[in-house]
């Protein structure tokens, strides 16, 4: 059984029961002061204990996503794959030598309200294992490949790109089972409001539990390359993707949201549109993030504050969307980034920013869910097609 099934939970439920069950059907009956009713005591309580606090600990992993998979679990960074084939379905590429590989890891388990039917018509949503060659970094996401990507009329088209990002914690599978992505996606492209595009979903955890906040760690994980550079690569060696910086955009809430705004101003020859929602503007450490990201480098910290940035260097050309809540704590600290932004935008027409403000909500998925899909009509009307 997958570790974030449901089907786990409950046998491990039902074991729980019937261990207490047992316990008090046979604790007369082991009261003796004996070596084996001894021992049959205790290993009554050690089931039933371990049990309640194997299925706590799944729930916990569950909502906040800590490990996606057993191998996630075991053996962080890991490559299990499964194939099905010596070939890369998408190119010819060996898949032992492909950067993308498909994978069995799961996650998509439960999920019944994505669209059903055949790719040509509705779509398709693969499971694939990314490696990078350049940081060695290795994580599954899922791909989101439009209907149009399926058209023999099409089969020279190449698509633009938006890389979708979680929260911390969290995981892939959050973007598709509470943000309901992919299924949002498909509904605005059946009222004609989203441009075909491939959408691709990730964490910002590769090296989960550890957050890096997507910055490269100096002589740790390189989250920010990983981004910006392996998985743009990948991508582009494995699916037909448009070539220019304004066809890719990178979106995300939370931590995720954080990531997206600091990937698309670091790097906006890779990413020419980033949204995002509910995010920081600058890199927060606390004890996710496993003491200083920066090595106490003040200098290197600065280059990822976005508001630094504005003060300090060239407007880039990008566009950019921000969006959040009157409620949050941080609103403040959005609209001093906006109104510093759209200051910066008046020395530079090619650098835009956009606002968008709920009157009420928090830091939660009911919010991003609802501003999800004003988030993607704006990706989808500044990806080009080149």
């Amino acid at each position: 059984m997958e570790l974030t099934s449901e089907a786990l939970v409950n046998s491990l439920l039902a074991l729980g029961a019937a261990a207490l069950l047992a316990t008090l059907w046979l604790w007369p009956r082991l009261a003796r002061q004996r070596p084996l009713p001894v021992l049959g005591r205790i290993g009554l309580l050690t089931v039933t204990q371990v049990s309640v606090l194997a299925v706590l600990a799944l729930s916990v992993n569950n909502s906040f996503g800590f490990y996606t998979s057993w191998d996630d679990l075991f053996s962080p960074g890991g490559a299990k794959l499964a194939l099905t084939s010596n070939e890369n379905h998408h190119g010819g590429t060996p898949v032992s030598d492909a950067p993308i590989q498909p994978t069995d890891e799961g996650g998509l388990e439960g999920v019944t309200d994505l669209p059903k039917g055949p790719p040509e018509e509705v779509g398709k949503i693969e499971s694939v294992r990314v490696t990078g060659k350049e940081t060695g970094l290795s994580d599954q996401m899922f791909v989101y490949l439009p209907p149009e990507y399926f058209d023999p009329k099409l089969s020279m088209v190449r698509f633009p790109v938006l890389l979708a990002l979680s929260g911390y914690p969290g995981t892939t599978q959050h973007l598709v089972k509470e943000l309901a992505l992919p299924q949002t996606a498909w509904e605005l492209r059946k009222a004609g409001k989203l441009t075909p595009s491939i959408i691709v979903m990730a964490r910002p955890a590769v090296v989960s539990p550890r957050n890096t906040e997507c910055v490269d760690v100096p002589g740790g994980p390189r989250t920010e390359t990983w981004f910006a550079k392996d998985v743009p690569d990948a991508l582009r060696a494995t699916y037909r993707t448009s070539r220019s910086a304004s066809s890719w955009g990178v979106l995300g809430y939370s931590t995720g949201g954080s990531c997206a705004l600091r990937l698309a101003m670091r790097f906006p020859d890779v990413f020419g549109n980033g949204t995002g929602m509910h995010g920081d503007f600058k890199v927060v450490e606390d004890q996710f993030t496993g003491g200083s990201l920066f090595g106490g480098d003040r200098a290197l910290a600065d280059q990822s504050d976005l508001s630094w940035r504005l003060q300090n260097l060239p407007a880039p050309n990008l566009s950019l969307m921000v969006i959040s809540t009157r409620k949050e704590t941080d609103y403040p600290d959005t609209v001093k980034f906006v109104d510093l932004a759209e200051k910066v935008a008046a020395t530079n027409p090619q650098f835009k920013v956009e606002s968008l403000y709920l009157d009420d909500g928090g830091h939660n998925f009911d919010s991003w869910v609802r501003e999800l899909p004003a988030a993607l009509e704006w990706m989808s009307a500044r990806l080009t097609w080149n």
